[in-house]
């Protein structure tokens, strides 16, 4: 069983944010599978699905970016899961806009949605897509730049990478990590476009 959680933050005002990345990118997942998420007793949205005969679950947390790791922790100790079948997506503003990277594990890079994870996991052994959403211009704060929406280019650019990334998480949900690893080094070294 397989753990792809988006980070991102609840609320209509942050639906489009470059913050909310990882929810957006569950969303088109959704459509494409035509699931829907719902709300659960706990602090998250929650799909539960197959693919073929794999089974997964996607999870939106309703806890903010900053809080994502407690619907993590309690997920991973309610199913007893193991690390490796956890997946997280999340905006990275050291990427450019649409730039694609994957880590097995390491830092949380900046990203306080990851601190949080790898606080409440005591361990930093899961997982990542980061999904670049550019840098912040002149002197505009890192806080309001996430929060703001994507213009009206840098979604169009972001548009053109969903399949990619779904196809992703669906190597991921059939084969784990190490067969999205290889989905990825080969669409790298096939159509070198996807990552720059």
């Amino acid at each position: 069983m397989k753990l792809i959680v988006g980070i991102g933050n609840p609320g209509s005002q942050y639906t489009n944010s470059r913050h909310n990345i990882g929810f957006q990118v569950l969303d088109k997942f959704c459509e494409k599978q035509s699931l829907y998420f719902q709300p659960t007793k706990s602090n998250f949205w929650l799909v539960e699905s197959k693919l073929n005969t794999f089974h997964f679950f996607l999870v939106k947390p309703s806890t903010y970016v900053n809080n994502s790791g407690l619907v993590v922790k309690e997920l991973v100790e309610n199913f007893n899961l193991s690390l490796d079948n956890i997946l997280v997506i999340y905006d990275d503003t050291n990427l450019d806009t649409g730039v694609l990277r994957i880590r097995k594990s390491g830092s949380d890079g900046g990203h306080n949605g990851i601190k949080s994870i790898i606080y409440h996991l005591e361990n930093d052994n899961f997982s990542r897509i980061r999904v670049g959403v550019g840098t912040p211009h002149n002197d505009e704060h890192l806080a309001n730049y996430v929060l703001s929406d994507f213009t009206k280019d840098d979604t169009q650019i972001i548009e053109n990478k969903y399949p990619f990334i779904i196809e992703l998480i669906e190597q991921f949900i059939f084969g784990g990590s190490t067969q999205m690893l290889d989905y990825y080094s080969k669409e790298i070294k096939s159509n070198s476009s996807n990552f720059s």
